[in-house]
């Protein structure tokens, strides 16, 4: 059961959440054109009257651009504003997610994007460990990634979603607590709601973004830190095979961070992640705004 925050912005204002309510007919319920983010908030550890927020910029610049292949033309700026304020109007006290939604709204019968009105929304929820933190166990999933010539996969399109969800649910009814998609060419892309990270030989490899992958703001994140740690990295395209004889196997995201992969299969990854270890270590330093190398992915609100 979900604890969502009190207030919502809904139709151009910040109104109670239970208050902030869609028509049966509104066209992205029937049509998926809509596009979200997600970014998590923490109070401040130093001082709980301030909201730290990992990445502002870059989730907001991912929406406005995710919100062009719906025709709509929303900018970083004005979503970032109205994040900030709905920060304010909630006065979080504990750890949670926003999520920031571009829609078509109109009530129009056809599936298109050009003559149908569009609008913005934004509610939160409080929002601990998305998965287990000390690992999750993976099935190679027998739906595939969607490719980018038939989707718009630089975008995080709502319709995209129905492959996760179909996915996710194969997972969990099979035993398992999360899914690996493989592309079309049969190459490893991502989880459901994750990008994908092994590491073989002390060398640490995620699918590029020609592998039809999300380029995700995590994943964006962990690269750059591993090369300021002075770890090796490189983006190419991944066999099953070698996922399954990996050395370390993590996934990340917004809701998820970093997360360990402990089995894939039927095939037990080393419980030894010293990898990953370090990379979630400096990650979450980074998050509570504790490393001054990376204050800049850090925006602080006052609540005051």
């Amino acid at each position: 059961m979900h604890t969502f925050l009190p207030i919502a912005y809904f139709e151009d204002h910040f109104i109670p959440f239970a208050e902030a309510k869609l028509s049966v007919a509104t066209h992205a319920l029937h049509y998926g054109t809509a596009a979200f983010g997600g970014l998590r908030g923490i109070p401040d550890p130093e001082n709980p009257r301030h909201i730290l927020l990992f990445r502002l910029d870059r989730h907001c610049q991912r929406l406005s651009n995710s919100a062009k292949f719906l025709h709509y033309d929303i900018s970083a700026a004005k979503i970032e504003q109205i994040i900030t304020d709905f920060v304010r109007k909630n006065q979080p006290k504990s750890s949670f997610y926003i999520r920031p939604l571009v829609y078509s709204s109109g009530l129009g019968i056809a599936p298109r994007l050009h003559n149908i009105e569009k609008d913005f929304l934004v509610y939160g929820l409080e929002m601990g460990d998305y998965l287990a933190a000390d690992g999750v166990s993976c099935r190679l999933s027998s739906w595939h990634r969607q490719e980018d010539r038939s989707f718009p996969l630089r975008g995080k399109i709502s319709a995209a979603y129905i492959t996760s969800a179909l996915a996710k649910t194969e997972a969990v009814e099979s035993g398992f607590d999360e899914a690996i998609l493989m592309n079309s060419q049969g190459k490893v892309c991502e989880a459901t709601g994750m990008n994908i990270f092994m590491v073989r030989h002390g060398q640490l490899i995620t699918p590029g973004p020609e592998q039809d992958i999300l380029e995700g703001i995590t994943r964006e994140s962990i690269l750059s830190l591993a090369q300021d740690l002075g770890l090796s990295t490189v983006q190419r395209s991944i066999d099953k095979s070698e996922l399954l004889i990996a050395d370390e196997v993590f996934l990340s995201g917004t809701a998820a961070k970093i997360t360990p992969v402990k089995r894939i299969e039927s095939f037990v990854l080393p419980t030894e992640r010293p990898i990953t270890q370090q990379l979630k270590t400096a990650l979450t330093a980074i998050t509570e705004n504790r490393n001054p190398q990376y204050a800049h992915w850090v925006n602080t609100i006052s609540l005051d």
